[in-house]
């Protein structure tokens, strides 16, 4: 698809891809006013880190029931709904006057976000032009822009009030929602319903597994320094939102462009060895250098680089190697590693209140190379599933797995079935 034919697409697809913006923006959006929140509500780190907690846990026990709502309401029905628990939960947290209360909304703001992402790329297929490479070109620039933008915005509006993020998000999401509802076309149903059970049941299977327990290590990680980096940095909130700018621009560049090179170039078992512990050695000397602000500012900045490799590569290689249906693989293994999301910020709060600022990343970097030593369990199904990819076999051609490396939250797998559903219709 042309840069000229990419932008003439129906209303509806540019509806859903502001949403997606919007949604990728939530990453990194709190972020910067992490510190500001501790400060003026009066709470310790530990439990501003609750933010991520409560936000992640849900996420992740939400993905096990998306597939299955889905399935039964439709897609449309589904955004719908989880648009509006997002602009309610995130005005809720903006009016909220203690961090228990927006703790508690962020949980609510994790379920309307499951809901949404579970759906999105698969609306977007269904609406655009030029079929499914169109589609993930759009769905893969809304990533990009959102997560390169979240902090950035949420710097901007922290600046002016710490409640300014959260408005800012349920503002933007209204006005999806509004766009939502009145230009997207309701979607077919699938034939055979989700089972409630299924990705409990994907479990089962050993490479699913393993590729689950990897993304958990790796995103105790992530999340670690995602909640407690901005604290050392000892920066205003426009400072801080700009350093995470920087992040997430690489983030998003290296998660589009340099994780599939990489996979084409090396596999997935290699590259993604190089690249989870280049993530560990940063997140590592975060942890010694903490004292030192300009050390801890560089290795996040650098970070972004590993995580976009990361994130893609262990997205796309539980598709390689799951026996099972994408969107039931996909709800099972966002379900594992949101847990390890969820957990690793409520730590890092305890291991800071009982020791120091240092060991919660000391912790995250060996829990990464734990990963690490897990997923070289798992090299011959992923080095069996690069050389059928290349082939072009059952797992899929190289078009059908970039829609894993476009997507890092769930919506690709139902996309990928949709659009095989359309064609055989």
């Amino acid at each position: 698809m042309n840069s000229q034919s990419l932008f003439k697409q129906p209303k509806a697809v540019f509806a859903v891809a502001f949403a997606c913006v919007v949604s990728f923006m939530g990453i990194g959006l709190v972020d910067p006013i992490l510190p500001a929140l501790s400060t003026k509500l009066n709470a310790t780190p530990s439990q501003v880190s609750l933010l991520f907690t409560s936000y992640l846990l849900v996420t992740a026990v939400a993905m096990l029931f998306t597939g299955w709502v889905a399935s039964r309401i439709g897609a449309k029905a589904t955004l719908i709904t989880g648009l509006a628990l997002i602009v309610v939960f995130a005005a809720l947290a903006g009016l909220s006057g203690s961090i228990n209360g927006i703790v508690g909304f962020r949980a609510g703001w994790g379920l309307g976000n499951a809901l949404f992402i579970a759906t999105s790329l698969a609306v977007i297929v269904a609406s655009a032009t030029g079929g499914f490479a169109g589609a993930i070109v759009l769905y893969e620039a809304a990533l990009g822009l959102g997560i390169a933008a979240g902090p950035l915005i949420g710097g901007l509006l922290g600046e002016i009030s710490w409640r300014g993020p959260f408005f800012g998000v349920a503002v933007l999401m209204a006005i999806a929602l509004l766009a939502t509802v009145t230009l997207v076309e309701p979607m077919p149903k699938p034939e055979r319903p989700t089972p409630l059970l299924a990705p409990i049941k994907a479990l089962r299977h050993r490479a699913l597994l393993t590729m689950g327990i990897t993304a958990l290590l790796y995103n105790w990680g992530f999340f670690t320094m995602l909640g407690y980096a901005p604290y050392p940095m000892e920066l205003n909130e426009i400072q801080l939102g700009f350093v995470f700018f920087a992040w997430g621009l690489l983030l998003a560049f290296f998660s589009i462009t340099g994780a599939p090179w990489l996979q084409r170039k090396f596999g997935t078992a290699p590259s993604l060895y190089g690249a989870l512990t280049a993530f560990a050695v940063l997140v590592l000397l975060i942890g010694v250098f903490t004292d030192a602000r300009w050390v801890v500012i560089t290795c996040v900045i650098a970070s972004g680089v590993a995580a976009g490799i990361n994130n893609t590569l262990t997205t796309q290689a539980v598709m390689l190697v799951a026996p099972v249906e994408r969107p039931v693989a996909s709800a099972a293994y966002g379900f594992v590693r949101f847990i390890g999301g969820g957990l690793a910020p409520f730590a890092a709060g305890k291991m800071v209140d009982h020791w120091n600022m240092h060991v919660p990343f000391v912790v995250g970097a060996a829990a990464i190379l734990l990963g690490v030593a897990v997923l070289t369990t798992g090299r011959k199904p992923l080095a069996a599933a690069d050389a059928e990819l290349a082939a072009g076999g059952a797992h899929g051609t190289a078009d059908e797995v970039a829609g894993e490396v476009a997507d890092e939250f769930g919506g690709a797998p139902d996309a990928i079935d949709y659009e095989k559903t359309a064609e055989r219709a």
